[in-house]
């Protein structure tokens, strides 16, 4: 009989050899985060261990701004810091902590040649000698840090441009088309951590007796139509008439289409687009009159989003792109984005292009 916790993947490690051959691994319910992401390394040809390495201290990072989350009425970690960042917004003092913590523990892995965050002015050049870039946006829904409400970490791994050289900033401005991995953490009733490395999307989460991650969702697939959307619709008056007329048009009654789709909006993205790639739909902050160029974080926050989508057999665009194939002119530079079930984001560009009334 066929064990139903088994589902047969492809190595979670991108090779580092002279082939990218996936070869076969097998995902169980209940394999721990380090046992999945050792089996995957010795399933890739040419793998040295390095990623494996750097995958777990991003785990070990997490499990660390795990405690102090839970903590953090306890903890004194509540309020603003007083400081204001490099995208002018008030520092949360969890916001600080995380940062630092996923900064020395990523130099201390000592495989990143460079790193970047959103909280950072500058990208961070940690060792010549490593091969790997991590963008990350430490802790995502800061300002929903005092009421409690679901938070997250996010991070995007590629390899750096020249490996050979002294590490430059132009290894973080790379389209998403380039990164190998890609992922978050989900700090809500449980935390989760999403993991894709470019072979299927899985998700694993944290016993906190244990300190470990187990495997709890392998193999996750985005439905390719869903039943609810999440949207500011604050902003409503703001986006462009195409824009408007989606979201009349999601909001309408038609049973035969499904329609109207339920509003769910928490207004933290990590929270968001966990529900999102479990249950489909679609998230939409698209640009308005106030943020004409979008407000989410290109390298930080769209990207590694957009990555995990794409593998889940989602999509992710900015109404009229992948996210994927933009080339990032800048660290901070920011973006639309929208992503969810196909066929749902298949709509939205249609009536963002005006293509559809």
């Amino acid at each position: 009989m066929t064990d139903p916790t088994r589902t047969e993947r492809t190595s979670i490690i991108p090779s580092e050899g002279p082939t990218s051959l996936p070869l076969q691994a097998s995902s169980v319910v209940g394999t721990t985060l380090r046992e999945h992401v050792l089996a995957g390394m010795h399933a890739a040809p040419g793998a040295t261990g390095q990623f494996t390495s750097l995958l777990n201290h991003i785990s070990l990072g997490i499990r660390i701004i795990t405690t102090r989350v839970r903590a953090a009425g306890l903890a004194g970690m509540l309020g603003y810091t007083g400081d204001t960042n490099v995208q002018g917004e008030q520092v949360q003092k969890l916001d600080a902590f995380a940062n630092d913590v996923l900064v020395n523990v990523l130099e201390r892995s000592g495989h990143c040649g460079l790193l970047a965050s959103e909280e950072l002015d500058e990208a961070r050049f940690a060792t010549n000698s490593g091969k790997y870039v991590v963008l990350f946006d430490p802790l995502d829904g800061s300002s929903n840090i005092d009421t409690n409400v679901s938070i997250g970490t996010i991070f995007a791994i590629l390899r750096r441009r020249h490996g050979e050289i002294v590490p430059h900033v132009e290894d973080a401005l790379q389209p998403g088309r380039r990164i190998i991995a890609a992922g978050y953490a989900l700090y809500g009733p449980s935390t989760i951590f999403v993991l894709s490395s470019g072979h299927g999307v899985d998700a694993f989460t944290l016993d906190p007796n244990v300190g470990e991650f187990f495997l709890s969702h392998p193999n996750i697939r985005c439905p390719e139509r869903g039943n609810s959307y999440s949207a500011n619709e604050g902003n409503y008056a703001r986006w462009s008439k195409g824009v408007r007329r989606w979201n009349d048009w999601v909001r309408e009654e038609n049973k035969d289409e499904g329609r109207p789709y339920g509003h769910r909006y928490v207004g933290s993205l990590v929270a968001d687009a966990h529900r999102t790639l479990l249950k489909g739909g679609i998230f939409a902050y698209p640009a308005d009159t106030k943020n004409k160029k979008g407000k989410l974080r290109l390298l930080y926050e769209a990207n590694p989003m957009a990555f995990l989508f794409e593998q889940a057999g989602g999509a992710a665009t900015d109404g009229h792109r992948s996210i994927l194939d933009i080339h990032p002119d800048e660290l901070h530079q920011r973006t639309p984005l929208i992503f969810g079930s196909k066929h749902d984001v298949a709509d939205y560009e249609a009536f963002a292009s005006e293509k559809r009334t």
